[in-house]
């Protein structure tokens, strides 16, 4: 069953505002033309080909708009309790490696150094290069730099 659109005209003319300056996601843009469609009374299978989306996104849109209204649609939710690779403590621990001494033969840490180093001295049971990889990404890490950014007079 296909669910109501009654858009208010302040909610029409917000909707073809954020069409007209194409600022945000495509995502919120396809929405915000499905929720217009809707409202001039298109079916759901005609508004999936006009647009080029999935039946069920147009569903989901029509269900979010009677769940909440237009906020609900244009507003992502943030995602519920997403676990972290690494806890904090195993982050100040892989960053404190990284601004360690390089072992013999080695120039500079890699990934995939870091992570065996992390493994064998018991922080994590395995970690992947590419988690170690976004963890120095995010603190602003370099594993090659040995200025800690800290002045010596």
């Amino acid at each position: 069953m296909k669910e109501a659109i009654n858009l208010t005209p302040a909610e029409r003319k917000e909707l073809q505002t954020l069409l007209h300056r194409g600022k945000a996601s495509a995502r919120i843009l396809t929405r915000a033309r499905i929720l217009l469609k809707a409202a001039d009374g298109w079916p759901n299978q005609r508004i999936m080909e006009a647009i080029e989306t999935s039946l069920s996104t147009v569903k989901r849109v029509r269900e979010r708009y009677a769940e909440g209204g237009l906020t609900r649609v244009l507003k992502d939710q943030p995602q519920a309790h997403r676990r972290h690779a690494l806890t904090p403590v195993q982050s100040a621990h892989l960053v404190a490696i990284t601004c360690s001494p390089v072992p013999e033969g080695h120039d500079h840490w890699t990934v995939r150094l870091l992570a065996d180093q992390a493994v064998e001295l018991g922080f994590v049971e395995s970690i992947s290069p590419e988690t170690i990889r976004q963890l120095l990404k995010k603190t602003n890490s370099s594993r090659g730099n040995t200025s800690s950014g800290v002045s010596h007079r």
